[in-house]
């Protein structure tokens, strides 16, 4: 398992293929962040591959899992997306969408041949993959006049800090991104500030 400030996702599209009984499986894993793409790349093998029978898919999103789905797509309930789904949790990965295609060969496989299938299918296709570890980070929004510019600037060196917008004028504005681990120690120090605003915004 990882750190609770990191998680782990694939860096780009594999596939894998999987055959039994005549049954073709068509694997394949991108690397996602949200719902829209995900829809975008179901539609896109939809039509690629129109005269399949099947295309079952599970995907999990965001650095706190919180957004997942899985679908059989006609298959026996949890013979598909289900498997599909256990080796996305297995390897620890979010931001990720498996599809699998499946043409049939004319020989039923029950329901173990088909989990079977789907499971051994959808670990080839992130084993093909590389594998990356990115760490879970707060964005803040600092606001503070000009004259304590070197303050701030201060500990966003000494913490080598990034900063993900940025706005001089005579009311500043910065968004810095903070490993979530290190957040409340470093938010501390910039509120020792006088006249500094601290703002959370987001986690990414």
């Amino acid at each position: 398992m990882t750190p609770d400030d990191t998680y782990r996702t694939i860096t780009k599209e594999t596939e894998g293929y999987f055959r039994d009984k005549g049954s073709k499986f068509y694997a394949y894993a991108f690397p996602v962040s949200t719902e829209e793409e995900v829809k975008e790349k179901l539609a896109f093998l939809r039509k690629k591959y129109y005269d399949a029978r099947h295309h079952c898919y599970a995907y999990q999103l965001g650095a706190e899992k919180t957004a997942y789905r899985i679908n059989d797509d006609g298959e026996p309930s949890g013979s598909a997306g289900k498997p599909i789904f256990g080796r996305i949790q297995s390897y620890d990965l979010t931001n990720i969408l498996i599809v699998v295609i499946r043409y049939f060969g004319g020989v039923k496989l029950g329901i173990p041949g088909l989990i079977n299938a789907y499971k051994t299918v959808a670990v080839e296709a992130i084993e093909n993959n590389t594998i990356s570890t990115h760490t879970i980070n707060h964005i803040y929004e600092l606001k503070y006049e000009y004259p304590i510019m070197n303050e701030v600037m201060r500990i966003i060196k000494e913490e080598a800090l990034d900063t993900v917008y940025q706005q001089f004028e005579m009311t500043c504005t910065i968004h810095i991104s903070v490993r979530r681990s290190e957040a409340e120690r470093i938010k501390d120090k910039f509120m020792i500030i006088r006249n500094l605003s601290v703002n959370y915004l987001n986690t990414v």
